[in-house]
């Protein structure tokens, strides 16, 4: 039989196992995918030209390619939560769709892809984090043929968002179908 030595005072203390959250729930979330690829190619819930796959597949030179599209949730943070400003499940199914189609067509190119669905209030906030994880070069963000004029004034331009939130490393183009 043998007795494990007692413990000392210069022993390290066991370390802290987290919030109680982590221990006995389940994450809030699901994590950040973050697969290297070369290439972002960032929609706010509209489809994916061609036009936008052939740019990222002559940036990306080969390397894999990110698709991301936004499902938007309207409303304030600072308000009371409001179920019907939530994507619908139909909504919600015709953005899979998006990003499915989109992954499908630059694997039919002949590079890899990964696709990603989020919902956010701020769009230009999440397009930079998810580039920053994946360690994109390249961003290719998907906008409206043309805006309506007063939307672009409430919501701002969201190509010239998403390059300040990135920096100077990190090329951004606009695409329009």
């Amino acid at each position: 039989m043998t007795v494990a030595p007692p413990a000392t005072e210069s022993s390290a203390p066991a370390p802290d196992p987290g919030p109680v959250r982590r221990r006995f729930g389940r994450r809030k979330f699901d994590k950040q995918p973050a697969q290297p690829a070369a290439v972002l190619i960032a929609s706010n819930g509209v489809a994916v030209p061609g036009s936008a796959v052939r740019l990222a597949l002559r940036m990306g030179g080969g390397e894999p390619v990110a698709v991301l599209n936004i499902a938007r949730l309207y409303g304030s943070s600072l308000g009371l939560q409001n179920p019907g400003l939530m994507p619908t499940r139909k909504e919600l199914a015709e953005q899979k769709q998006v990003v499915e189609r989109a992954v499908l067509s630059v694997e039919k190119a002949g590079a890899q892809a990964w696709g990603q669905l989020a919902i956010t209030r701020r769009p230009a906030k999440t397009i930079a984090a998810a580039a920053k994880a994946r360690g994109v070069r390249h961003v290719i963000v998907v906008r409206p043929e043309q805006p309506v004029r007063w939307r672009q004034v409430v919501e701002g331009d969201l190509l010239k968002e998403v390059a300040r939130k990135l920096g100077p490393g990190v090329e951004v183009e606009g695409v329009s179908p």
